[in-house]
């Protein structure tokens, strides 16, 4: 029997294609081998700052990570970010910095991952995640939660020590899960966020509780947002979400109930939508679809059967 993770996979969701890189986590508490690593001709460095790096056209047409050789990179004593290996023996480091560094090329631009995701290789994507990712925790992590005092940077990036009481700190990600809901006649629930701009639906979506597993937190945030009580959750596939620190858990799940009760509070307006209404919807602009990078395309494609329709086309 065909399961939506085998539908899945005949297109990777977005920033989860393989990326060949080894993120060699074994050496990342080598201060030895980090520096003849940091030193070596072929390492190539990037920085990211506020979520963004620069990218570039090649001659070629491909969008590429503006990386540098070490030597050639800015100077930063304690904000870099060891990322791993490749199968050529490269290694790749982020560099965090307040700006992102000048270019002479008129052509280079900065890009955070909603635009650059799209662009890049898998094997740019999933450096440029992983940065982004650190970035993010870095920034938001300086001060030790057992006793308040700063803390220090260790594990090329991917620890925080506290000097003061010993505490160990280690990137954290918040699992959300992400849902396509459809009803008895294979009609799909999508809702709009108080927020969003007249006209964004897309799948429903949240946070699991503590004590709560990913099936509980489905079946409890389709209520809550929309009112529409949930049976079968089945398991598709995830996605790293480094706004700022998330891991989508994308889901189908069939609905028990069709009525609708909106919470009004995370979600404004919710609709049952046949492929035929939402096809109308897209290609008249009545409903602009969700960002191509989101797990949340991807969920909606599954059960639409193709790629989404775009305004003024025919899907």
């Amino acid at each position: 029997m065909t399961t939506w993770t085998d539908r899945a996979a005949d297109r990777p969701v977005s920033l989860t294609a393989p990326s060949g890189i080894d993120r060699a986590a074994h050496h990342r508490l080598d201060e030895a081998w980090l520096a003849a690593a940091w030193s070596h001709p072929s390492t190539r460095v990037f920085v990211v700052s506020g979520g963004q790096v620069l990218i570039d056209e090649t001659p070629e047409g491909r969008t590429e990570l503006v990386m540098t050789p070490s030597f050639e990179a800015p100077l930063t004593e304690a904000h870099r970010y060891f990322l791993g290996t490749d199968d050529d023996g490269v290694s790749y480091f982020a560099l965090q910095k307040d700006a992102l560094p000048g270019r002479m090329d008129a052509s280079a631009r900065a890009a955070g991952l909603r635009e650059a995701g799209l662009l890049l290789s898998p094997r740019d994507a999933g450096l440029m995640v992983h940065a982004v990712a650190l970035e993010n925790w870095q920034r938001m992590h300086r001060f030790c939660s057992r006793c308040g005092e700063r803390t220090v940077i260790a594990a090329a990036g991917h620890i925080r020590r506290c000097q003061a009481c010993g505490a160990e700190h280690y990137p954290r990600t918040d699992p959300a899960v992400i849902m396509l809901v459809t009803d008895s006649e294979d009609r799909a629930l999508l809702g709009r966020q108080v927020h969003w701009p007249e006209g964004r639906f897309s799948t429903l979506a949240g946070f699991v509780e503590p004590g709560e597993s990913i099936e509980q937190s489905v079946r409890r945030e389709v209520f809550e947002e929309a009112g529409v009580t949930v049976g079968d959750v089945e398991y598709v596939a995830s996605q790293p979400w480094p706004f700022p620190s998330s891991l989508m858990l994308g889901f189908m799940a069939s609905a028990t109930s069709s009525e609708i009760n909106v919470d009004g509070e995370e979600i404004h307006e919710a609709r049952w939508f046949s492929r035929d209404d939402l096809r109308a919807a897209f290609e008249s602009g009545e409903v602009l679809p969700p960002y191509g990078i989101s797990i949340a395309a991807r969920l909606i494609e599954l059960w639409y059967g193709k790629p989404l329709p775009r305004p003024g086309t025919l899907g």
